[in-house]
């Protein structure tokens, strides 16, 4: 199955997938941009750094097959396999950059609506009755369990 036909599925956990994936950028980039800036803004932006490699595990399961992480971390990112724990995942890291905003107007914003904007996603499959489906480009689907 192509990215393309993956899109067409109408399958939300695929499009909150995708959205993750997605955050994972954004909140690398904007969380080293951030980093720079004077006050307690620097604690949002370290917060949204770690949430873009914590991102990186739930959404690439191949990830945990290859990186060496503590089995602790592994049973705890393990846990997060539906699309009601995915959601809730995201809320709450949204919430967190939203939050930055007590702190002063910034581009976490931007952080905080893609990720709530994938809890969004993966809220609606949940509803709608929708199974998680793992993309295979990105790891799902049995390939990780061919790795060694």
């Amino acid at each position: 199955m192509t990215i393309a036909e993956e899109l067409r599925s109408r399958n939300f956990s695929i499009y909150g997938q995708w959205t993750g994936v997605l955050c994972i950028f954004l909140c690398f980039a904007l969380g080293i941009a951030n980093i720079f800036h004077l006050g307690f803004l620097i604690a949002f932006s370290i917060v949204c750094l770690a949430c873009s490699f914590i991102i990186i595990f739930i959404e690439i399961p191949l990830l945990l097959r290859i990186c060496p992480t503590s089995s602790k971390f592994d049973a705890l990112i393990r846990r997060v396999t539906t699309n009601y724990m995915r959601a809730g995942v995201y809320l709450a890291m949204s919430a967190v950059q939203w939050a930055s905003l007590s702190a002063g107007a910034s581009s976490l914003l931007a952080a905080a609506v893609f990720l709530l904007l994938a809890a969004i996603f993966y809220a609606l499959a949940g509803v709608k009755g929708q199974g998680f489906i793992g993309s295979k480009t990105l790891g799902g689907q049995g390939v990780a369990q061919m790795i060694v």
